[in-house]
């Protein structure tokens, strides 16, 4: 089937290389308003956005990240992280940090953030832009400096960190993944 939305499902990828130059503002208010838009359970809408092009910042974090990944680590993923020069964010102009009120009433939350980064990750690849969806920033969350983070991001009280999407004019691009078949049941 020939459909621009299935078209940018199949053609987005997860980029971990991006070029120095900034998203535009206009850019940048597009993808705020397309994850403003996703869908969320009731309608509660639980999700904070925090966008962070402080390059200084995101440095930290990626640091604090390593440090706590790096207590556990073992074989390839603690030589990947033990990497001076690796980030979690790819080094991306641009990151968006989702949190999320985690109150009991507002316990579908996570998934209403999957699918505010799923809408940014979409809509950044139809104006030819490179996205990463990222969890593992939690664990700078985790660790000692968790607090100041959620101070300097800004997270409103009672809310917390959920997923990040990193963005940026893509440095290179993949091949897509193999699908995996067989995973489907239909019931008529």
């Amino acid at each position: 089937m020939n459909n621009p939305v299935l078209e940018a499902i199949a053609g987005r990828r997860s980029i971990r290389a991006y070029k120095s130059e900034q998203i535009s503002e206009e850019q940048l208010q597009a993808l705020i308003a397309a994850a403003q838009q996703a869908p969320s359970a009731r309608n509660l809408q639980p999700f904070h956005f925090t966008v962070v092009q402080d390059q200084a910042l995101l440095s930290r974090i990626n640091e604090s990240m390593r440090a706590e990944v790096l207590k556990t680590a073992l074989g390839k993923m603690k030589e990947t992280f033990s990497a001076s020069q690796y980030s979690v964010f790819y080094h991306a102009p641009t990151v968006i940090f989702i949190s999320t009120d985690m109150s009991a009433e507002k316990r579908y939350a996570r998934h209403d953030c999957g699918c505010a980064a799923e809408n940014i990750a979409l809509a950044a690849h139809s104006m030819g832009l490179g996205t990463v969806i990222l969890g593992m920033p939690w664990e700078a969350f985790k660790g000692p400096d968790g607090d100041e983070y959620r101070r300097l991001l800004r997270f409103p009280e009672g809310y917390d960190y959920m997923v990040s999407v990193a963005v940026g004019v893509p440095a290179a691009t993949k091949e897509a993944h193999p699908v995996a078949g067989g995973l489907v049941d239909i019931i008529r």
